[in-house]
């Protein structure tokens, strides 16, 4: 089963691919953070989340994408944009009938270390520990998405 993780956002989106096995550990496909410039205007940059995400499910094929909810910040503004990001993202999964699963902050951080309340280092270190992460140094963004993605498999039976 492959899983298409997704930490959402307009300025920085967060993308991993993983393959669940059967009786086996996870393991990591593909994995990155898709920045848009922030000169171009709003829709040009959720157009590009749009036609980035497309590719993704094109060239993988998920089984089940796993998406983020809205965490509501003090910008409103920036949770608005964050919203449409998302909306474009689940309009490409339904026109390719690919189910939809979110998850909630603090569902990832229980699913991932156990408690909900973990930070950001101990989701990192765990995640090392549970799937082999990419060799390069990434964004937040994208260890955040192969978080998403292992939160699904956790929920999924084999």
């Amino acid at each position: 089963m492959k899983i298409l993780g997704i930490d959402p956002g307009y300025d920085r989106l967060g993308i991993a691919i993983i393959e669940k096995i059967k009786k086996g550990k996870e393991v990591l496909l593909y994995s990155d953070c898709l920045q848009t410039n922030s000169k171009n205007s709003i829709y040009t940059r959720l157009n590009q989340v749009g036609v980035e995400t497309a590719k993704i499910l094109d060239q993988f094929k998920p089984d089940a994408i796993a998406i983020e909810t809205l965490f509501i910040t003090k910008n409103q503004k920036t949770a608005m944009r964050v919203a449409e990001a998302r909306g474009i993202i689940i309009y490409e999964a339904t026109q390719k009938n690919i189910p939809i699963f979110e998850y909630a902050p603090m569902q990832i951080k229980m699913a991932i270390t156990s408690d909900g309340t973990s930070s950001k280092d101990r989701i990192f270190k765990m995640l090392g520990l549970l799937i082999t992460l990419p060799s390069k140094k990434a964004l937040d963004d994208e260890y955040d998405a192969i978080a998403v993605a292992l939160t699904h498999s956790a929920h999924v039976k084999n």
